[in-house]
This record gives C-alpha cells, sequence and structure tokens, in this order.
C-alpha cells in the first residue's frame, strides 16, 4: 500500500508549563487516545469479544462507533457482508456457519430486530439492498455454497422470504451460460434495475456479467488472464453516477473501471495494491472516495474518486488500520449519513464507522 508523505498516525501534543496540568493533560491524552484508537480490551455483555483496537493514518475521516450494535454477542458465525437500507435505518448482516442464522438485522442505531435461520442460503458472500427508496425493499445474497443450494444469487423480502434465484441452484457453472454461476462474489443493483454481478469467488468462472432490468444479458467479460478486461477472482462491484463500473479484481490485485452502458473498458488502479489485493469497492455519498477494503493486511483505505472523463493513478487519502486477525472482508455505506459498516471475518463482527463532522476536533 502506497500512502501519501504525510501520511502519519494522529498525535496529541500539549504545551504548559504547570506540572500539574501536564500530568492532568496527559492523563486526558491516554483516554482519548484508547477511545480514539480503539485500544480498549472490549468485552461485551453475553461473553463476546469484540476488537475495537484501530488506528488511523493520513486525512482523519472515519472513527469507529463503539456503541454499534447493542448486542455483538449475537454474532455466531463468520460475518461475510453488510447491507444498508439507509430509508429503513436497517443494517443486515450476513454470516456463515453451522447451526447460526445466515442473516441478522440491526437498526443503524444498534438495536437488533430479527435474524433469519433459512435452509434456502448455504455460504452467503455479498449481499446488496435493492429498491431502498421503494415500499418493496429486497435483499440479494450471492451463495457460494457447494451444495444443492449453492452457486446462485438469490432474492429475499427484507424478513427473509425466498422470492426468485438467479442461477442453477447447486450446478456449478462451465462460464458457457451467462447465468450459470460459480461461486459468485457480489451483486450491485443500479437504481435503473440494471444488475452488475461479478462471478467466480474461486470457482471457473471469472466474469463481469451486466444485465438489463429484465435479468438479460447486456453485455459481459469473462476471460481469465492478467490482460485488460480479463480478471482473476472478481470479488467486488459498484457503479459510479458518471457511468462507471468499479470491479475489485482481487487476483490481479487492481481495480478495473468500465463504461456502464457500452462494457468498454476504462482504466486500471494497482500502484495502491502491491501489497494487498483489494477485496471491497463502494463510493462514499459524497462522491469524493473510493471505500476499498483489503484483507490481508487488515486495512480499509479511502481513496480520491476521480473526476469525470478521468480515470487516471489511484491515491489514498485515509487508512484505517485494523487489528492483526481482523480479516475486513466487505463493506457498505449508508447513503444518508456516510456511515460505513464493515464485514470483518476474522473478528467474527461487523463494525459502524462514523464520518468526521465538518470541524469536529477529533484530537
Amino acid at each position: 500500500m502506497k500512502y501519501l508523505p504525510t501520511a502519519k498516525p494522529l498525535m496529541l501534543m500539549t504545551k504548559t508549563s504547570h506540572t500539574c496540568l501536564i500530568v492532568s493533560s496527559m492523563a486526558s491524552l491516554v483516554l482519548l487516545m484508547m477511545v480514539l484508537y480503539g485500544t480498549m480490551s472490549s468485552q461485551q455483555p453475553g461473553g463476546s469479544s469484540l476488537r475495537h483496537d484501530y488506528q488511523l493514518l493520513g486525512r482523519p475521516l472515519y472513527k469507529l462507533d463503539l456503541s454499534w450494535p447493542k448486542n455483538p454477542e449475537l454474532y455466531t458465525g463468520d460475518v461475510f457482508g453488510v447491507a444498508v437500507n439507509q430509508y429503513a435505518g436497517v443494517v443486515y448482516v450476513a454470516q456463515r456457519g453451522d447451526n447460526v442464522p445466515k442473516v441478522l438485522v440491526f437498526t443503524t442505531d444498534g438495536d437488533y430486530l430479527m435474524s433469519w435461520n433459512t435452509t434456502t442460503l448455504e455460504k452467503p458472500h455479498g449481499i446488496f439492498l435493492a429498491d431502498a427508496a421503494s415500499s418493496n425493499p429486497t435483499v440479494w445474497i450471492t451463495d457460494v455454497g457447494n451444495g444443492p443450494y449453492g452457486h446462485c444469487i438469490k432474492q429475499y423480502t427484507p424478513s427473509g422470504k425466498l422470492l426468485q434465484v438467479l442461477g442453477t441452484p447447486g450446478k456449478a457453472g462451465s462460464g458457457l451460460d451467462p447465468l450459470q454461476f460459480d461461486q459468485p462474489a457480489e451483486i450491485f443493483i443500479h437504481n435503473s434495475g440494471e444488475i452488475y454481478i461479478v462471478d467466480g469467488d474461486g470457482g471457473m468462472n471469472n466474469r463481469l456479467i451486466k444485465l438489463s432490468k429484465e435479468q438479460k444479458v447486456m453485455w459481459m467479460h469473462g476471460e481469465k488472464g492478467q490482460g485488460l478486461a480479463q480478471f482473476y477472482i472478481p470479488h467486488s462491484v459498484t457503479v459510479d453516477t458518471a457511468q462507471r463500473v468499479w470491479v475489485a479484481d482481487r487476483g490481479n490485485k487492481r481495480i478495473q473501471v468500465f463504461n456502464s452502458v457500452t462494457g468498454e473498458w476504462l482504466g486500471t488502479w494497482g500502484s495502491c495494491f502491491t501489497e494487498d489485493a483489494p477485496y471491497s469497492v463502494r463510493l462514499t455519498p459524497d462522491k469524493k472516495y473510493f471505500v476499498v477494503v483489503q484483507l490481508n493486511t487488515n486495512q480499509i483505505s479511502l481513496l480520491d474518486a476521480p473526476p469525470v472523463g478521468m480515470i487516471g493513478q489511484c491515491r489514498v487519502v485515509s487508512v484505517i488500520q485494523l487489528a492483526d486477525d481482523v480479516k475486513p472482508h466487505l463493506v457498505d455505506l449508508d447513503l444518508k449519513t456516510g456511515a460505513l459498516y464493515v464485514a470483518e471475518i476474522g473478528a467474527q463482527q461487523a463494525q459502524k464507522f462514523t464520518p468526521f463532522s465538518l470541524g469536529e476536533n477529533f484530537l
């Protein structure tokens, strides 16, 4: 990971000649840094030990919300994905494991609402909330299981009722049929209803597929390799407001960019990912930054979003350095408040980070 030369851990400084004031200030400093960096060992009710330790590098843009969720002991599996409905104020958390609810539902304030323990899900991977502003929002989940329900993408009601399935459950794709998936990693549904799918979380397929609202194939890139518009384990996908599709090409340690209308290749970002691959990519509501997660280095990075008509080179402006073995996997953002939710496999939890407000004294 390449940082700006000025990217340094946040530090506090105080100047006074009065001994008592120094002691008092230093005590306050230690306490504040413990909260800011999350270095307190947080043992929550119910026996769930969460990992809150982290460090901010570069420009401070986000801070951890230690109060979310209010019932962390409900995490009982490996947390793989998060999806936010900013209109209803609801967060969906997908987790894996034997005899655990596959989806936990919280409010954005941290209150527990419900869980799904559906037999129609084997190994959830990516999760996405579609039609959030409508009276009938739906939850889409990619399933990478190898059993009779795996290798497909499923649409649910907010309460967990299965509505439809894309792909043939239990049958891994060969790459010949666009809708015959093999461990589909993530789905992104545009406000227009158009669907973008990255298919191939380690399976034989390595594809980016665009479907119409009627679920007809509009264009596709499906070749494995290191060349332009080729993929090796495409893992996450998002679409910006300038008709550009951004794909975390995990196996190739890069992000590739395409025109959302034509599918034309537009550019590649790779210089920011020399240490570890991008696992997740999302755009902040203000359209200023891309949020990119790197699992093995336990980092959440914010990259400058390029202006319309340009791709250029990636530039990291801020990093949330998580503790070792937290393993952040996929993220989502509350498009109303800008809050960032992170699914963390290693720590078996989801965490919420909130933006620093303008003029806020983060020191």
